[in-house]
């Protein structure tokens, strides 16, 4: 059972910088794609950003140009840097992973090819 605690978390003013994590135990692999989702109050989940086991990264139009998505396959670890950050980034953000072992194609952030996600962690961004 794959396990996936964010942390990172917190309240910032707009302008601010964050940065997420999110560990994955219960697993001795490095699942092919990871990614960020957020879902705000009263709103949809929505798609964040995506990375595979290679590096490469898929944002949504939204936070392109502030937000960067890495990992560290080794310690099994998600990472969001979130810069210039808005009033509008404010909600849980939850990472998730689809349990591959390998993959072609890329990631994106559609939340049925994901299987596992984490408890989330809260962004509050004050104008």
């Amino acid at each position: 059972q794959v396990q996936l605690v964010e942390s990172g978390g917190g309240s910032v003013q707009a302008g601010g910088s964050l940065r997420l994590s999110c560990r994955a135990s219960g697993k001795s692999y490095s699942s092919y794609c990871m990614a960020w989702f957020r879902q705000a109050p009263g709103k949809e989940r929505e798609g964040v950003a995506a990375i595979d086991s290679d590096g490469s990264t898929t944002y949504a139009d939204s936070v392109k140009g502030r937000f960067t998505i890495s990992r560290d396959n080794v310690k099994k670890t998600l990472y969001l840097q979130m810069n210039s950050l808005k009033p509008e980034d404010t909600a849980m953000y939850y990472c998730a992973d689809d349990g591959a072992i390998s993959g072609s194609g890329g990631c994106y952030t559609e939340a049925f090819e994901y299987d596992s996600w984490g408890q989330g962690t809260q962004v509050t961004v004050s104008s």
